[in-house]
């Protein structure tokens, strides 16, 4: 596979949450990161919007996404 980032990201397995606007919240995990964006492996895709807060549970950190590319059971983001 290309790599088409600036950044690169590094591998991590870390729990995370989609903050939604609607105040759900869906469970994810974050498989890699970067300062410029990562990967979040979702149950399904069903109600994730293209821009959300991503909280990273386990450094209590929090960024502004938005949706780079979907796969079935993983997406990719930007962080704004």
């Amino acid at each position: 596979m290309d790599e088409h980032r600036n950044i690169q990201r590094r591998r991590v397995l870390k729990r995370g949450t989609i903050s939604l606007t609607s105040g759900g919240a869906i469970d994810c995990t974050v498989r890699n990161l970067s300062t410029a964006g990562a990967c979040l492996e979702v149950a399904s895709q069903l109600g994730i919007p293209d821009d959300f807060i991503l909280m990273i549970k386990d450094d209590h950190d929090q960024h502004l996404c938005h949706v780079a590319w979907r796969s079935e059971k993983r997406i990719g983001v930007a962080f704004k």
